[in-house]
């Protein structure tokens, strides 16, 4: 049985004058992240998706044939607004001289902390077509930022492959990210607390990475 999506009529009805239909799909790709955010992604499907958009679930079969296909496009769309998200800190940490490992690091994790329903996605593989040519693409353009020196923020001899520290920073990095998503660390911080916590430990991280 689905999640419960009609707790307020007035407060459904401003959501689903939210979406537009002319794209479908997209709409549909913001209602997972709606249910998964507040139930978790095994509460998402097709025909709840639907109903939180206001369609009729033949609609949204006629977008994606089912589950599966639903979550690998919802995939592919995490992996690329995080690359977005990781080259936009990149660039704006150049603007303004600021240490832009740091500021891609924490792009990374904000992400995450932000969008933990895309963060939590991107990765399940028995979830998704994992052979669908655009998830292909974006995993790969992600990988490939990672490999290059963390988007080319740290050094790097082989932009093909991990390095040792490549591997130490990505590690790092995303293994907070998880800790913060689904605990135990900053169950009860804010935020703010949230981020801090990542800013010191990216600071504690970077001499390790010269």
């Amino acid at each position: 049985m689905g999640p419960n999506l009609g707790h307020n009529p007035e407060t459904m009805k401003k959501k689903k004058n939210h979406y537009h239909h002319g794209n479908l799909a997209e709409s549909l790709l913001t209602a997972v992240d709606e249910i998964a955010s507040q139930f978790g992604l095994e509460a998402v499907s097709l025909r709840a998706c639907a109903k939180l958009v206001g369609v009729s679930p033949s609609s949204a079969f006629r977008h994606y044939v089912d589950k599966r296909a639903l979550f690998t496009a919802f995939a592919t769309r995490a992996l690329q607004q995080l690359c977005n998200d990781m080259l936009a800190a990149k660039n704006n940490a150049e603007k303004n001289n600021q240490v832009t490992f740091k500021a891609v690091a924490m792009a990374y994790i904000t992400f995450a902390i932000d969008k933990p329903a895309f963060f939590r996605a991107m990765w399940r593989e028995e979830s998704i077509y994992s052979n669908d040519e655009s998830y292909q693409q974006a995993a790969s353009k992600l990988s490939n930022y990672l490999t290059s020196g963390f988007a080319n923020t740290i050094d790097d001899k082989d932009p093909e492959n991990f390095s040792p520290t490549e591997l130490l920073a990505w590690s790092a990095i995303h293994g907070l990210a998880n800790l913060l998503v689904d605990g135990p660390v900053g169950n009860d911080d804010s935020r703010k607390q949230q981020l801090e916590k990542a800013s010191e430990m990216i600071d504690a991280l970077t001499p390790s990475l010269r």
